[in-house]
């Protein structure tokens, strides 16, 4: 994880590696000082010291003596009064620059994980951007959310929180055990004997937190999907009376929740008191076998430096219980991690070919050739269409929903891919056409028009770059919106709310009409775009319809068999071939299955 997103941010990483050797550093020579305090408070010192010249003895021994008969001569010049304040304002000196240097270590990792989480939500949500429509049909709206939430979230708490500790704990106890080995070797070796017991129990207690992790992450995304599908559906669930069970429903899943965090946070819980019990345990272990040394007159270390040895010693239980955190965190996070993956990791099978070329203009026609097309779960959605569309034409598809018409006109910008055969425009496959250059020639009208949380000239000129105020305004006149803008108290700059919620279905339509006016696409799918509006709607979008289809070709799928009546073509598809074809006088002149949907209609 690191690899793929500490690389923008290393000088911040080097920045805390830095400052925390100097805390380190500064840490241990203020610890250091308490020695020659000790001896000064209890009159322990009566020894002449003598300067050694560097390099001429060993070098532990040449450091300690020159630093006591530094103290020594400073003392018998001034007194052991003011040598003693002056220790202790070297030692509240040192200890103000070690707290520095450790707020800077952590000050300097905040850009760092602030970026990390950034640019890993960017890394999603490009994604989600990137993936075709198909994937989006197996997933669940709440599952992704939540992974782009509560699980980026766990990363940051758990990953990226713990990498403070990561790179400042090692650095503490490299430091502060090589200063245990740099006062006394042996008493050191007789120490780390316990270190293996230690992480042992952590290992035990920490086993099964990532799996119990990833489990309870799958409860959260449980838990939006179904915050997602209520906020979806509340008209329903008040015209049902159905807020009892769906309140049941939603405490199953959070009672399951629960319990899983319950036992993860459990786990975690254990960490510092294990490791509190058994720092405090080799703290009194070592002090007996130290302090038994020393009541014998049989030690290899004074007292005073027994103390400096065992202030060291207990500096080192804290970095190491912090590192056992950390080994608790990280599972957590990386359970979220490899959720998070699963979206990152998936494949986008709608692909450009290599040496994919820019489509310029349409000049012929759009064709389909016996394809054939079905979703991942295997049933067979189209079977052997054959399908001409000339520049300039209309062309209505009409039948049943579920036969195959919406996934027909999604095939053309590439939503989805044709399992076999092809679709061709001017006779070059539109798989070797650059995906944006396909789309850019494509504009689209929904029966559900989708509208953005933004403003009505937003929502108009969304996709155009740099569309000018007179541009939006002609192509809101067009779909006949322009007067209903002009009503509402702040025209252009109305926010429509969510989905458009403060519009009604024929002015959403209608601005989603003026939307395609704008892009100006030579080729217009319009896919049921007045189905679900009422007569006086369905007319004034109607009218912007024909303005916006008149010299371009059109592809147009249509319940309503009346706003397709003057269409260059007619296909009838019924589960998923082409069951008949022709204008509309000639199509009821057939008698067939046109005439018998066109009958029921007009009943």
């Amino acid at each position: 994880m690191l690899r793929r997103y500490v690389r923008p941010y290393n000088k911040y990483l080097g920045g805390s590696v830095l400052m925390n050797v100097l805390s380190a550093v500064f840490n241990i020579f203020s610890f250091t000082l308490i020695i020659p305090v000790l001896k000064i408070i209890f009159q322990m010192e009566d020894k002449a010291y003598a300067f050694i010249p560097w390099g001429e003895g060993d070098f532990k021994e040449t450091l300690v003596n020159n630093f006591y008969w530094y103290v020594s001569q400073y003392m018998g010049t001034h007194g052991p009064v003011v040598t003693l304040f002056v220790l202790a304002g070297i030692l509240i000196f040192m200890t103000l620059l070690k707290t520095s240097c450790y707020f800077g270590s952590t000050a300097v990792m905040v850009p760092l994980r602030t970026g990390i989480v950034k640019d890993m939500r960017m890394e999603i949500y490009n994604k989600i951007l990137s993936l075709p429509l198909g994937f989006f049909s197996q997933e669940r709206k709440g599952d992704i959310i939540a992974r782009m939430s509560g699980d980026v979230q766990e990363v940051e708490s758990s990953i990226t929180g713990s990498l403070d500790m990561l790179i400042k704990n090692p650095i503490l106890i490299i430091f502060y055990i090589g200063t245990l080995i740099f006062i006394s070797w042996k008493l050191t070796l007789f120490v780390l004997v316990f270190a293996p017991l230690m992480m042992w129990l952590m290992g035990v207690i920490g086993r099964n937190l990532k799996k119990k992790s990833t489990e309870a992450q799958a409860l959260w995304s449980d838990t939006m999907s179904q915050v997602e599908e209520t906020l979806g559906g509340l008209r329903v669930i008040k015209a049902f009376l159905a807020e009892k069970m769906m309140g049941a429903r939603f405490d199953k899943v959070t009672g399951a929740m629960r319990r899983k965090n319950a036992r993860v946070s459990t786990r975690q819980a254990l960490a510092h008191p294990v490791s509190e019990f058994l720092g405090t345990m080799m703290i009194s272990i070592v002090l007996c076998f130290g302090g038994y040394l020393i009541i014998k007159d049989d030690s290899f270390i004074d007292a005073p430096t027994f103390i400096f040895y065992m202030v060291i010693l207990y500096s080192v239980i804290q970095p190491i219980k912090d590192l056992s955190r950390a080994a608790y965190n990280i599972p957590k996070g990386l359970a979220s991690m490899e959720r998070i993956d699963k979206i990152l990791d998936a494949q986008n099978t709608i692909k450009e070919s290599e040496g994919a070329k820019e489509l310029t203009s349409f000049d012929d026609a759009i064709r389909f050739e016996h394809v054939n097309f079905s979703y991942e779960s295997g049933r067979q959605i189209l079977s052997d269409i054959n399908l001409e569309i000339p520049k300039g034409k209309t062309i209505a598809i009409v039948g049943a929903s579920g036969g195959g018409k919406s996934t027909m006109v999604d095939l053309i910008p590439r939503f989805y891919d044709v399992d076999s055969g092809s679709i061709s425009i001017d006779g070059t496959d539109i798989r070797q056409f650059k995906l944006d250059s396909l789309r850019a020639l494509m504009g689209n009208v929904n029966q559900e028009p989708i509208l953005f949380n933004d403003t009505i000239f937003n929502n108009i000129a969304f996709g155009v770059e740099n569309a000018t105020e007179e541009q939006v305004i002609e192509a809101a006149k067009i779909a006949n919106a322009h007067d209903f803008i002009m009503e509402k108290e702040e025209g252009y700059q109305t926010n429509v709310g969510d989905r458009g919620c403060k519009l009604s279905g024929g002015q959403r339509q209608r601005i989603s009409i003026a939307r395609a006016v704008l892009k100006n696409p030579p080729i217009l799918i319009l896919d049921e775009a007045t189905a679900a509006l009422d007569t006086e709607s369905e007319r004034a979008v109607q009218e912007a319809l024909e303005r916006l289809m008149s010299n371009r070709t059109t592809v147009a799928i249509a319940h309503r068999l009346s706003t397709i009546k003057d269409a260059d073509e007619i296909i009838v598809v019924d589960e998923g071939r082409i069951v008949e074809r022709g204008r509309h006088d000639e199509l009821i002149a057939l008698g067939g299955y046109y005439k018998k949907l066109h009958d029921m209609q007009a009943l």
